[in-house]
C-alpha cells in the first residue's frame, strides 16, 4: 500500500522484533469451522504489534513512523534513552523525527502526542486515544483522522465532544493523548487491481443468481434466471426490508337471490 505522506524518510520498514507476536486470522470462521463472516480469507501473513495504548510509561524521543497491517493509522517508534528499549504509540499528526514523547505527563499546555490526564488538559483541547475509566487501554478516537474536544471540566468529570458528534462525561483522571491520529487521508486510497483486496484479506463476492440452490434461495434455474423472488439474503430474509404496502380485504357484495 502506498503511503500517502510527504515526509517518507522518516518511514522505518521492519518492525520490532521485541514488540511484534504472530497474528492468526480466524478467516471468518467460528470453533466449528463454519463459515460466519463471508468473503473473508487469504491476504498477506501479517505480524501484531504490541502497542502501548495506557499511555503510562512510553516516553523518549521518536525514531520514525511504521505502517501497520491492522490498523489504518500509522505507528511511531519511541526510544527511551534510560531504559534503552523501543516502544509503538499510535503516532498523532504532525509527529516528526526527533520530537519528545512523555506518557502521563504533569506538564499544562498543547504538546503534541504528550499523554495526560483530562484535568491537565487545556478545555478545548483535541484529544486521541482515550479510554473509558481510569488505569484501562484507550479504546476511543483510534482511527485516522480521529479527535475529541474537550468542553468544560469540573472537579471529577470532563464533557468531551467525541468524532461522532456525541457528547459524554469521562474522568478527570481518564489518561487521553493531545493530537489528531495520523494519516488523515487513508479514506481516499484507491485499489488499483484486484488483487491488492486480495492481500488485504478480501474475497470476492458472488451473486446469489450464480450460486447453486443449495447455497442462496437464489440459486439453479436453467440459464440466466432473475432469481424468482424478492431480494433476499441466504438465510431467505429480505434485504430490502419487507412489504410496507396494505392490502385490504374487500368486503363481499351482499347479493341477494
Amino acid at each position: 500500500m502506498k503511503l500517502n505522506n510527504n515526509n517518507k524518510q522518516i518511514f522505518i520498514t521492519r518492525p520490532l522484533k521485541s514488540q511484534t507476536k504472530a497474528w492468526n486470522s480466524s478467516t471468518g470462521r467460528n470453533h466449528k469451522g463454519h463459515i460466519t463472516a463471508w468473503h473473508r480469507g487469504g491476504g498477506h501473513p501479517r505480524l501484531y504489534r504490541n502497542i502501548d495504548l495506557k499511555r503510562k510509561s512510553t516516553q523518549g524521543i521518536v525514531v520514525g513512523l511504521e505502517y501497520d497491517p491492522n490498523r489504518s493509522a500509522f505507528l511511531a517508534r519511541i526510544f527511551n534513552p534510560d531504559t534503552k528499549k523501543h516502544n509503538y504509540i499510535i503516532a498523532p499528526t504532525k509527529l516528526k523525527k526527533g520530537d519528545v514523547i512523555r506518557s502521563n505527563s504533569t506538564c499544562n499546555g498543547l504538546q503534541n502526542g504528550h499523554s495526560k490526564t483530562l484535568d491537565r488538559i487545556l478545555t478545548g483541547s483535541l484529544i486521541h486515544n482515550l479510554s473509558m475509566a481510569p488505569g484501562k487501554n484507550g479504546k476511543i478516537l483510534r482511527a485516522p483522522g480521529a479527535f475529541g474536544q474537550i468542553l468544560k471540566r469540573t472537579n471529577k468529570l470532563a464533557k468531551i465532544r467525541l468524532k461522532s458528534g456525541q457528547y459524554r462525561w469521562f474522568d478527570v483522571k481518564t489518561i487521553a493523548t493531545n493530537g489528531i491520529v495520523s494519516n488523515l487521508d487513508c479514506r481516499f486510497t484507491k485499489l488499483e487491481k484486484a488483487g491488492q483486496s486480495r492481500w488485504l484479506g478480501r474475497r470476492p463476492i458472488v451473486r446469489g443468481v450464480a450460486m447453486n440452490p443449495v447455497d442462496h434461495p437464489h440459486g439453479g434455474g436453467e440459464g440466466k434466471t432473475s432469481g424468482g423472488r424478492p431480494s433476499v439474503t441466504p438465510w431467505a430474509k429480505p434485504t430490502k426490508g419487507p412489504s410496507t404496502r396494505r392490502y385490504r380485504r374487500q368486503p363481499k357484495p351482499n347479493v341477494k337471490s
